[in-house]
């Protein structure tokens, strides 16, 4: 419980200045917090699965360092969130190529955090797109979803 509301608090002071991209503005951190619901609510209880769901955004979106995260909440739940990022430094259309290809060797916790990602994503464009997003690119949006949740190998 002290590894979870400690990436809570984090994530929080990470994402203090961030809003969603709908109309409300809402507080960036409810994505992350969305993230980690979903996956308690699908039973996952696994402590180093849940802080870095909370913590899943943090590197790609806040600068915070990996190393930063394995000092603070361990090289598990440090590992998850990197194999969970995005490189930012590379064009849209590649970031989308990468993460397809990088679905199909995700540890299993991690496949588990992209999938609660995605899910909670695809809920939050269905209740609350932004407004400048066209029907064609929430559309998209969906089929890369699609893609990639497509390309992570079901475990036994």
């Amino acid at each position: 419980m002290e590894l979870v509301l400690s990436a809570a608090k984090v994530a929080a002071h990470a994402h203090r200045d961030q809003r969603r991209k709908d109309e409300a503005k809402t507080p960036y951190i409810n994505h992350p917090i969305g993230v980690a619901q979903c996956l308690a609510e699908a039973g996952v209880t696994d402590a180093t699965i849940l802080a870095a769901a909370l913590l899943h955004d943090t590197i790609e979106d806040c600068g915070v360092s990996y190393t930063e995260l394995r000092t603070e909440f361990g090289t598990d739940v440090a590992n998850l969130v990197r194999e969970c990022t995005d490189d930012k430094s590379l064009p849209v259309v590649e970031r989308k190529k990468l993460q397809i290809e990088h679905a199909k060797n995700m540890s299993p916790g991690a496949a588990l955090i992209k999938l609660a990602d995605k899910y909670d994503n695809c809920r939050d464009l269905l209740i609350n797109a932004p407004k400048t997003w066209s029907s064609e690119r929430i559309q998209g949006y969906f089929v890369w979803t699609m893609q990639v949740v497509n390309a992570i190998p079901l475990q036994n």
